[in-house]
């Protein structure tokens, strides 16, 4: 019996420490206090994170764009995910969010309640933001209208309705170390950080595991997370197009060839052609340096 209680204790104790060690990350708010954000320059990290893009009503344009109102259904192999309300709303949306509450959520996938954010919001590319961007970012978000459109919750099956398991799988997949490294010029390190953060192109570029984790063929595309076709190669293995090429596409949404983007691609083009022409050709540069895939 004294084996059966040991192997007991032991598992109880291994049990104890994942709990401790999965725990989420918050970001300490002392280290934050001093940042004063920029709502001219948070303009530019939100159309440059796409935010609008989900947190927007589907089909919405022009200043409807800025009502962060939630409500998308995002359906994957693991259930539906339903997009939550950002806007300033206090009850209903993150009015009442501390810079952070921000912080931790977009760095760290944690919310203001201490549990873990799904990563159907890409903050496994968000870990790259600059904490003054993201100060930034709430001081543009707080201009926008508020929406008391209340959350609903997401449609997932068991075991992935756990969020406790979230824990795990961040140990697995989140990770805040640059893809590409070595020499770069400013260009392309601005550039990375488009990419690899705040754009976050690798969430629908690169493949993902039966978990839901990135592939190792970095940007080399594969099936669309939505289940509708599939996600192209942008590496330099797949697109023979020039950083001139590339720079245009991302401001007019028209290809080399004359075709232009469509879906999911329209909506990243209308978020990244109100960012200047150097970011484009900073994005151009740095996907000129991602290595290739055939």
């Amino acid at each position: 019996m004294r084996w059966i209680l040991g192997i007991g204790l032991v598992v109880v104790a291994g049990v104890a420490t994942g709990l401790v060690v999965t725990q989420p990350e918050r970001s300490d708010a002392s280290a934050l206090a001093g940042l004063t954000g920029d709502a001219a320059r948070g303009e530019q990290v939100f159309w440059a994170g796409g935010c609008a893009s989900c947190h927007a009503a589907q089909g919405a344009s022009g200043e409807a764009l800025l009502l962060l109102e939630g409500g998308r259904r995002l359906p994957t192999d693991f259930g539906a995910f339903v997009v939550p309300n950002i806007s300033p709303d206090p009850e209903h949306g993150i009015g009442g969010w501390s810079l952070a509450d921000l912080d931790s959520a977009m760095r760290h996938g944690a919310s203001p309640e201490g549990e873990h954010y799904y990563p159907s919001f890409p903050y496994t590319s968000y870990v790259h933001a600059t904490a003054q961007d993201v100060a930034d970012l709430k001081a543009f978000l707080d201009t926008l209208p508020a929406s008391a459109r209340a959350n609903e919750p997401h449609e997932l099956g068991f075991p992935f309705n756990q969020r406790i398991l979230l824990g795990g799988w961040k140990l697995l997949n989140q990770s805040s170390d640059w893809v590409v490294e070595g020499e770069l010029t400013e260009a392309e390190e601005r550039g990375r950080y488009l990419v690899e953060g705040l754009g976050h192109c690798s969430e629908c570029h690169t493949a993902r595991d039966a978990l839901g984790g990135k592939t190792g063929a970095w940007l080399a595309g594969g099936p669309n997370p939505e289940g509708k076709g599939t996600i192209p190669n942008i590496t330099p293995g797949g697109l023979d197009w020039s950083e001139a090429d590339i720079a245009e596409y991302l401001s007019s949404g028209f290809t080399p060839d004359f075709d232009s983007a469509g879906g999911q691609m329209a909506d990243v083009v209308n978020n990244i052609s109100h960012l200047p022409d150097s970011d484009r050709e900073a994005i151009a540069a740095y996907l000129k340096k991602v290595p290739a895939v055939e």
